[in-house]
């Protein structure tokens, strides 16, 4: 196993067994696990408190009905490591011995982007107006509570003024899940706008031209943000 302080890249989490239950994406693994009620998923994070507290090493987890969502990632180094793969196959052992069912294809992130001339401008202002912290390497401001969804910089250096000025969305989800979602949207009245960078991302839009990106994680090893 590799140096628990060393970062692991998607094709060396990919390269890992027991991780089934897991996908890979935006630096972390995510889980969810569909309990059925709500005194199951007590039961579930309970038993990975006990499970983290033994490995000194603690995920993030929402407990709703009726699921329960993890995330796993390496605080003090700021990516996905050993431990986290380890802790992983302990909660998938868990989940297993507690007769819960790990749903893969449903864990996704949406995060926020907004097209700028230039990210060192406008990043305090949205730090300040959100209440989130500016990332020490990204062109992003993330929430400290972990919550709420990203908003990152795009470089565009024509977006200026009101009327340029322009949000988009950025879906990522399992590769197993992206053409499905793409097919939907289209089927739904959009249109697929781009397929060049797949299968890092789909590019689509609404009626009005509104656009969206499809993301996964593939197509993207020389990303330090995936």
């Amino acid at each position: 196993m590799s140096d628990p302080k060393q970062t692991l890249r998607y094709p060396e989490v990919l390269a890992e067994e027991g991780l089934e239950d897991w996908r890979f994406f935006l630096t972390k693994l995510h889980a969810r696990f569909r309990t059925g009620s709500f005194t199951k998923g007590l039961e579930l994070v309970t038993r990975i408190t006990a499970a983290a507290e033994e490995a000194d090493h603690h995920p993030d987890v929402v407990l709703t009905y009726p699921q329960v969502d993890v995330d796993l990632w390496s605080h003090d180094v700021g990516g996905t490591t050993s431990r986290d793969v380890d802790l992983a196959r302990r909660i998938s052992a868990i989940a297993r011995e507690l007769g819960v069912e790990a749903t893969p294809r449903e864990v996704q992130t949406l995060e926020l982007a907004l097209d700028v001339p230039s990210a060192d401008e406008v990043r305090p202002f949205w730090a300040a107006v959100l209440g989130y912290r500016e990332h020490e390497e990204w062109p992003e401001v993330q929430d400290p509570g972990g919550r709420n969804s990203t908003l990152w910089f795009q470089d565009a250096p024509g977006a200026t003024g009101r009327v340029q000025q322009r949000f988009h969305l950025d879906i990522v989800v399992p590769r197993e899940v992206a053409e499905e979602r793409v097919q939907a949207a289209v089927d739904a009245g959009g249109t697929l706008v781009s397929t060049d960078a797949v299968p890092a991302f789909w590019i689509l839009a609404d009626a009005h031209g509104n656009q969206v990106c499809v993301c996964t994680a593939d197509g993207r090893e020389g990303d330090v943000q995936f």
